[in-house]
């Protein structure tokens, strides 16, 4: 649900076991369950025939412009690429640019890669990428990753495979966004067909594999690109199948008996059972997300911080995350998780520690509310059975709002429309706090802060503050990654302060993976990275 990252809860939490990696124990989480992080799984021995992956939805398109969930980002990893490639580690290098350079502080240039091949044989220039980009700032499109050009002024071819974007001012986390779907480099002859990105039409793109059939509700179908320029990410499957499980319990059956191979973004209570599976590993690995409720209109009576503050003071994170989550997560502090900071990890341990512990206190937040004049004042939740975490956190958000004297009514919200709240202003109409599990695409936490500035696109609330806005700015002028991290730091320190978003849990990163496979990437990256590349045989 941010201009990248915007993730409708539509995801289900994770947990997962691994072999290796650094263990969390319990304490470090809050009380809940112990858990291990696997940066990684061991590389594939050799190639396999087939593979079947699992997604908890089907994508509504697979057009980039609107690629800003779990499902469609997990499916384009694999068959389209960007400017900049953000690697499994949370790591910024050239993608389809063989090149990016800043030479001033408005300007970005990309030196296209010679010898790249589309999936129908045509050789990548720089008029697709032009086309690509702009695409992005053109609004009978409507792109969901508009924040990420909201500095951009033109993107102009200046060489025969040089492509320059001129910027309104400066802006260091664009660059980086061109390692997400904000990046993403399609054929501009492909570009100009009707129905693009529909099951009929598709899409062409550069990726380690070509989408070959999409069959309506049921799975995408996919093959090897023999064209691929990168060798190092040759794929050693021949085919993909990526298979629509919206079920949570069936998603698990699956998964124990075999029938499909793997599947990121598992769902909590299968986790007991996919522990022990015969067929295979639940991993656990790195995340940049954290579990939020958004405050969606400051005008009514969440509006009043005294308020918003007293419903975060009332809830009780402890049993949320073990409802909702398992029993595994660590109660967050900040809207934007901690394993977001990969620009500055270390700096942000320090940060993070500074920021006040959210901790439940009912006495204290009734007392705000009475302050407020707020006691009976309605507050509606968005709830949707959607994934059972929603409905969870919705009841908890009532329970708590209620025992402090606030009135909140749960609005029920269809699966199919969930994910409309999020880039939809009408569909958020009559709602007050909607629940979003939020990811970074990039490692830096400009990411997220950004989007809180007057007229972000995902600025639901329309939170609006000069002092911010120009903290923003000074941070996005900063190259230097560790001035930069400072900045975001009083960025984060007002967010936390004006209770923007109010922070729940943040979460690990899970998947499956069939014995018979290994190489799929564990971490988030995942959903940039082209991770069944890397799939192959484990013996």
């Amino acid at each position: 649900m941010r201009t990248s990252r915007l993730v409708a809860a539509t995801a289900l939490l994770a947990l997962a076991v691994s072999a290796c990696g650094g263990a969390t124990s319990a304490d470090k989480n809050g009380g809940s369950a112990a858990f291990e992080i696997t940066e990684d799984t061991p590389p594939a021995k050799g190639p396999v025939d087939s593979v079947t992956w699992s997604l908890y939805a089907e994508p509504q398109s697979l057009d980039y412009a609107y690629a800003f969930d779990y499902h469609p980002n997990t499916v384009l990893a694999n068959v389209c690429e960007q400017l900049m490639r953000i690697t499994p580690d949370l790591k910024v290098e050239p993608g389809l640019a063989s090149a990016a350079a800043n030479p001033d502080p408005k300007r970005w240039v990309y030196t296209i890669r010679d010898g790249v091949k589309f999936h129908d044989g045509s050789t990548l220039t720089a008029d697709d990428v032009v086309a690509s980009l702009r695409r992005h700032i053109d609004p009978k499109v409507g792109s969901y990753w508009i924040s990420a050009y909201m500095n951009v002024k033109s993107v102009e071819k200046t060489g025969p495979m040089e492509v320059t974007v001129h910027l309104k001012k400066p802006d260091q986390l664009f660059n980086e966004e061109m390692g997400t779907s904000a990046g993403t480099v399609e054929s501009a002859a492909w570009l100009a067909k009707e129905g693009y990105g529909t099951p009929d039409v598709g899409v062409n793109c550069t990726g380690p594999f070509a989408l070959e059939s999409w069959q309506k509700g049921q799975a995408l179908n996919f093959k090897k690109f023999d064209g691929y320029w990168d060798s190092s990410l040759a794929p050693k499957v021949n085919t993909l199948k990526m298979v629509f499980i919206p079920d949570p319990a069936a998603r698990v059956n699956a998964l124990l008996s075999g029938e499909v191979d793997g599947g990121y973004l598992l769902p909590p209570p299968g986790f007991p059972k996919l522990r022990t599976a015969g067929t295979g590993t639940l991993y656990f690995g790195p995340n940049t997300t954290a579990v939020n409720l958004i405050p969606t209109d400051l005008k009514g009576t969440l509006g009043d911080l005294k308020v918003r503050r007293a419903l975060s003071m009332a809830l009780d994170r402890e049993g949320i995350i073990k409802a909702a989550a398992g029993g595994v997560a660590t109660p967050a502090k900040a809207p934007a998780a901690i394993g977001a900071w990969g620009i500055a990890p270390e700096a942000a341990k320090d940060y993070y520690a500074k920021l006040p512990a959210l901790t439940r206190d009912v006495a204290g937040a009734k007392k705000l509310i009475e302050e407020a004049g707020a006691t009976g004042k309605k507050v509606v939740i968005a709830t949707s059975t959607l994934s059972p975490e929603i409905g969870v956190i919705a009841n908890a958000v009532q329970s708590a709002g209620q025992a402090i004297g606030l009135k909140v009514e749960l609005k029920a919200v269809a699966p199919e429309a969930y994910t409309a709240l999020f880039s939809d202003e009408k569909a958020r109409e009559g709602i007050d706090l909607v629940m979003t599990i939020w990811y970074n695409s990039t490692p830096d936490p400009l990411e997220f802060y950004g989007i809180l500035e007057t007229g972000n696109f995902a600025n639901y609330g329309g939170y609006s503050n000069p002092e911010y806005d120009a903290l923003v700015d000074e941070a996005n002028a900063q190259a230097d990654p560790a001035a930069r991290a400072e900045v975001i730091a009083k960025l984060q320190e007002i967010a936390v302060r004006d209770v923007i978003w109010i922070p729940l849990y943040e979460v690990p990163h899970s998947m499956f993976l069939n014995k018979r496979l290994t190489g799929a990437p564990t971490s988030i990256a995942q959903l940039m990275f082209p991770w069944a590349a890397r799939l192959g045989s484990a013996g």
